[in-house]
């Protein structure tokens, strides 16, 4: 496809209503569950966290604490589920990796000079392959959003193409900062571009960016993977980022995927939750179902 033609088939797909998308996000986020449903719920929210330390000070002592603590959340009760991924910096790849050896919890790694994605493309190709060398069984890439808005649609799709080629084995997470594109139907354009350039994730954000992970932005990209697997006959996975800090947060996505995209998407594999804080607030309300008391915020290690 020529970037003509790409340019017009990303702007002739279906515009968002965007009062439609927010009073549907709204709606949904208004829907109870049973107590028994819920308690289902919360494991499962807690089996989709990508448990994540992306920060300048991070150290190897802090990447295997909390490597543990994605293995056993709650030590004191082994019926918690694990995690499913640990996302790290890809200098502590190899560290995640040794930690987590024979536990089956993926090694995620920001890669393409995270947040900013502002490098030369052979450094982002090298930040790639280093982490997957490291053993990465995921590789969470932000695309170029000067890019994007400028409307060189091209040059994001082919760096998005070369980067999954460097990723080998290992499944990309496209990362779109939802947050930047201003638009609901950028995000739509976003999400399929990603999607045709060979994404097996679209991820909202980075966590460094205000606003993160919303209802509604997390909604067109359901539609958008909804859609495209009719249209292409392969299914990809959605991850919302940041800003996801309680129970009743987590649940709230879990009902939108359900409600938007199908059952199909309510596992691991195919949906993930990038935030951390959540989990201890998903250990409180787990051990409250169980015991009828809170644990209170100390209860558990914090990350």
């Amino acid at each position: 496809m020529t970037a003509t033609e790409l340019h017009g088939f990303l702007h002739g797909l279906p515009g968002v209503d965007q009062v439609g998308a927010e009073e549907r996000a709204a709606r949904l986020a208004t829907r109870s569950i049973k107590t028994s449903a819920k308690a289902e719920a919360i494991d499962l929210a807690i089996s989709m966290v990508d448990l994540t330390t992306l920060e300048g000070a991070d150290t190897a002592g802090k990447v295997r604490a909390l490597c543990a603590k994605a293995a056993h959340p709650d030590p004191s009760d082994a019926s918690v589920p694990k995690v499913a991924a640990v996302c790290v910096y890809p200098d502590m790849v190899e560290t995640a990796v040794a930690a987590l050896s024979g536990s089956g919890i993926g090694v995620a790694s920001v890669a393409t000079a995270f947040p900013s994605g502002r490098a030369p493309m052979e450094a982002k190709l090298a930040d790639t392959r280093a982490a997957v060398a490291a053993g990465a069984s995921e590789i969470d890439m932000v695309i170029d959003r000067g890019a994007f808005l400028s409307g060189d649609y091209a040059k994001v799709h082919e760096e998005i193409t070369a980067v999954k080629d460097a990723c080998g084995p290992a499944h990309l997470k496209v990362i779109l900062e939802t947050g930047e594109l201003a638009t609901y139907d950028n995000v739509r354009r976003a999400s399929w571009l990603a999607m045709r350039a060979g994404a097996d994730f679209i991820k909202t954000s980075t966590g460094k960016v205000s606003p993160a992970a919303t209802l509604p932005v997390t909604l067109v990209m359901l539609e958008a993977v909804r859609d495209y697997r009719a249209a292409a006959g392969r299914q990809v996975g959605v991850k919302p980022a940041g800003g996801i800090r309680t129970t009743k947060d987590a649940i709230k996505y879990l009902v939108l995927v359900n409600e938007t995209a199908g059952p199909d998407w309510l596992t691991p594999d195919w949906f993930r939750l990038g935030a951390s804080s959540v989990l201890n607030d998903l250990l409180m309300q787990r051990r409250k179902l169980a015991t009828g008391v809170y644990s209170g915020p100390d209860y558990f290690t914090l990350d």
